[in-house]
């Protein structure tokens, strides 16, 4: 699942249809990080609503996004933004982590140009 502007979608959950998805491309992620990802997602739309994803950006960023049918009444756009604001703060190394897997497995660039920005 990749977009045309070199982001690609690494997971999300989607409250509407309650589904998760994990994009295969990443099958290569420890378990455990799959599965805290799993939770992270559903969680998220359990208590807010909507679909969220965790995408790749283009330069191997990691953003997380969120968004809602505009029918939904349910969805809450504020406790949205704060939930994603917390899920940053609290799992920054996790999304740290995967920026540099994404960089170096995806993107191949070099792992020591990559430790030197540290």
């Amino acid at each position: 699942m990749e977009e045309n502007s070199g982001r690609v979608v690494l997971c999300g959950a989607n409250a509407y249809e309650q589904k998760y998805y994990f994009n295969e491309m990443f099958s290569k992620i420890p378990e455990s990080i799959k599965e805290e990802l799993h939770i992270i997602c559903v969680l998220f739309t359990e208590e807010v609503g909507g679909v969220f994803t965790i995408v790749f950006e283009e330069d191997g960023s990691v953003s997380l996004e969120t968004d809602a049918y505009e029918d939904d009444i349910l969805y809450d756009e504020i406790s949205s933004g704060l939930l994603v604001r917390e899920i940053r703060m609290q799992r920054q190394e996790l999304l740290e982590s995967l920026s540099l897997y994404y960089r170096v497995f995806a993107l191949q660039e070099p792992v020591d140009t990559l430790l030197r920005e540290k």
